[in-house]
């Protein structure tokens, strides 16, 4: 791993703003209540399908639409609940959804019902042609080589090669979460070595709890970014940023480069609070990038984090630096 100083790339993405006009889409935030960890994925068809973490924790749902902003008011479905007892329990987290080789796959983590905190990876597949139709097939825990807490699965082809990325304690005991990569196999399992990209290393990413999760990859001008989350569910809740050369060996860990800060945060000003847990998609035009994520309009949370239901999804257009390089145009409101 290198720590890439890129403290000019920074400042470009603070003072340069995208510039946002008649033709750059606006979007009617917040597209979900009460929906955390949200990933939007965008169908062959242009539809848009949203699904996102319930304050439950007791189910998975999704709402479709054929616009981004058509998604706020579109009907929601369930299309799984969590077990009574035993595996997938409890603690219905973060799911996404891929279409792979003609089959849709849900990606989520979950608990158990006896033992919450024991969090695993789960996949569950659909050979309907719309999500939202057919039956949900659970085709069981995602395995790693190391037997320990782990969520937020997700994957991605690159140059005929299929990976997944997820969030582990990789070290044990109260360590937290680093982010680990594998190939794969088959969309259900993983193959060859497991490489930590990347653990808790700022002092941004340590605020109450050692985290690096919510893993989400795009791909543009010759580099493969990979933005992730830190800290805790509340307002020190921050994105942060790796990015390789596209042509480099994804599983060697030095090959990647890691920002120093966070490229995305809370901002007062603009009342965006704890803002992360992100997914890419592309506005309707085809090519505007769209950054989903979730975050609060308020500081102050009583009790417990994950007691608060008010992670709301939102989107924004995601703008690029004169140098390549995503910019989240930190100062600017939704």
């Amino acid at each position: 791993m290198k720590t890439t100083y890129y403290f000019l790339l920074l400042a470009m993405s603070l003072l340069t703003q995208t510039t946002i006009n008649a033709q750059t889409p606006r979007f009617d935030n917040p597209l979900a209540e009460q929906r955390a960890d949200p990933w939007v994925h965008r169908a062959d068809d242009g539809t848009y399908y949203l699904i996102a973490t319930a304050p439950e924790y007791d189910r998975i749902v999704i709402r479709k639409a054929t616009t981004i902003n058509g998604l706020k008011q579109a009907e929601e479905k369930v299309v799984w609940r969590k077990h009574s007892t035993g595996v997938m329990g409890h603690h219905i987290w973060a799911p996404e959804l891929h279409r792979i080789n003609g089959t849709w796959y849900i990606y989520f983590a979950a608990g158990e019902a006896e033992n919450v905190w024991n969090i695993r990876m789960w996949v569950l597949s659909n050979t309907a042609a719309d999500p939202m139709e057919g039956q949900w097939k659970e085709e069981g825990r995602i395995k790693t080589k190391l037997e320990s807490f782990s969520l937020d699965a997700t994957t991605f082809e690159h140059k005929g090669k299929r990976y997944l990325i997820w969030a582990q304690n990789v070290r044990g005991g109260n360590h937290g979460t680093g982010l680990v990569m594998s190939e794969m196999k088959d969309p259900l399992t993983l193959v060859g070595p497991e490489v930590v990209l990347t653990e808790p290393d700022f002092n941004w990413e340590k605020q109450k709890y050692n985290v690096n999760e919510g893993p989400a990859i795009l791909k543009r001008n010759g580099k493969i970014f990979l933005t992730y989350s830190a800290s805790a569910t509340n307002h020190t809740y921050c994105m942060g940023l790796l990015w390789i050369d596209e042509n480099a060996d994804l599983m060697n860990p030095a090959n990647w480069h890691k920002s120093p800060g966070p490229v995305f945060y809370t901002q007062e000003d603009v009342k965006r609070f704890g803002p992360g847990h992100n997914s890419f998609t592309v506005a309707e035009d085809g090519k505007t990038d769209v950054l989903i994520y979730h975050a609060r309009d308020y500081k102050e949370i009583k009790g417990e984090e994950l007691s608060d239901p008010n992670r709301a999804t939102r989107a924004r257009v995601l703008g690029w630096s004169a140098s390549g390089f995503p910019d989240f145009r930190q100062l600017v409101g939704d």
